[in-house]
């Protein structure tokens, strides 16, 4: 990227802010869910934290995103408290759910986390449902679909692209295509060699970006949500990037080739990007030094409070889950 288009200091250390803290919150999930002190299915996201971290800064708190369940990092990079994020996956009742959710239901309407859902595929059609109301609404509000590679071949993928294409809805469809889809590698079951290929059926833009690389997610991106904002239509992005820890927690990885996820991890974007803040001097090792240990701190706090906080009672099983009866 030319340097009269970097985002200024300030962005770029936001970026760097939201990236170490998905990968921070991620190591201390999955230490804290081995220790025992936490029961849950985990979908770590490592490895993919520059996508959301680079997604988010080109988003207003009123936009929206519907996520799925590996979407931790998605639901971070767009504000979710911590606190309230443990206590959800802890099953709590200060969680964002009262911890009815759990780790694959994660909503938070305050800071635009609409949606997080277990079933594949199924962000994008409820993200054009969200747009499809900015827009009646005459709202410059913009709604972002995560979703991985593998639900790029579900129905409601082909579905949703065509819709929002005709309606042309705000919406920017962002596929994390981490090469993998559940334990299938993407060229056994996709016919297209990138995702964002399949754009041109939809007559959208489709645009496929290096996923590890913060500085081409940002800026293509804030084309893409530019571009929604102003009434143009959606944009296909498809972000190229790998994970570094199995579909869920306990998958061993097998199906993987040999020193494939070695070397993935050798460019993890992290520390990368950091190392290239310190050598273009956007920041120096203190201030940098300084976010993580903020963020280490949040981290802290959040566990104590989510192991702290009480579980539901059981009258929660009937609240929020049928409206009250009227009668006429």
């Amino acid at each position: 990227m030319k340097q009269d288009l970097l985002p200024p200091p300030e962005v770029l250390i936001d970026i760097y802010r939201r990236m170490s803290l998905i990968k921070q919150n991620d190591e201390r999930f999955l230490s804290t869910i081995k220790a025992g002190k936490i029961v849950a299915p985990y979908y770590s996201p490592r490895g993919q934290e520059a996508i959301p971290a680079a997604v988010s800064v080109n988003l207003a708190d009123s936009d929206y995103i519907c996520t799925i369940y590996r979407g931790f990092h998605d639901m971070l990079a767009k504000g979710v408290p911590v606190k309230s994020l443990w206590a959800e996956v802890a099953g709590r009742v200060t969680g964002t759910c009262k911890g009815k959710g759990g780790p694959m239901h994660i909503t938070h309407p305050a800071t635009g986390v609409m949606v997080t859902t277990g079933i594949v595929g199924s962000s994008m059609p409820i993200a054009n449902g969200l747009a499809l109301a900015s827009q009646i609404r005459n709202e410059k509000r913009v709604t972002v679909a995560y979703f991985g590679d593998g639900a790029s071949n579900i129905g409601a993928f082909h579905e949703a692209l065509n819709l929002a294409a005709v309606w042309k809805l705000p919406v920017v469809f962002v596929c994390q295509n981490n090469g993998y889809g559940e334990h299938t590698r993407y060229a056994v079951a996709t016919s297209a060699a990138h995702v964002a290929d399949r754009a041109a059926a939809y007559q959208m833009p489709g645009v496929t970006v290096d996923g590890n690389d913060p500085l081409a997610v940002f800026a293509a991106a804030k084309t893409a949500i530019e571009r929604a904002r102003a009434g143009d239509g959606p944009t296909l992005l498809e972000a190229t990037t790998f994970r570094f820890n199995g579909h869920v927690l306990g998958d061993a990885d097998a199906y993987m080739h040999k020193g494939e996820k070695a070397a993935a991890m050798a460019h993890d974007p992290v520390p990368k990007f950091r190392a290239w803040l310190l050598e273009k001097k956007v920041s120096d090792e203190a201030g940098l030094a300084a976010v993580e240990a903020k963020i280490s701190a949040e981290i802290d706090e959040a566990v104590e409070f989510a192991l702290a906080s009480a579980s539901p009672e059981l009258t929660e099983l009937e609240s929020d889950v049928f409206g009250e009866e009227t009668y006429a």
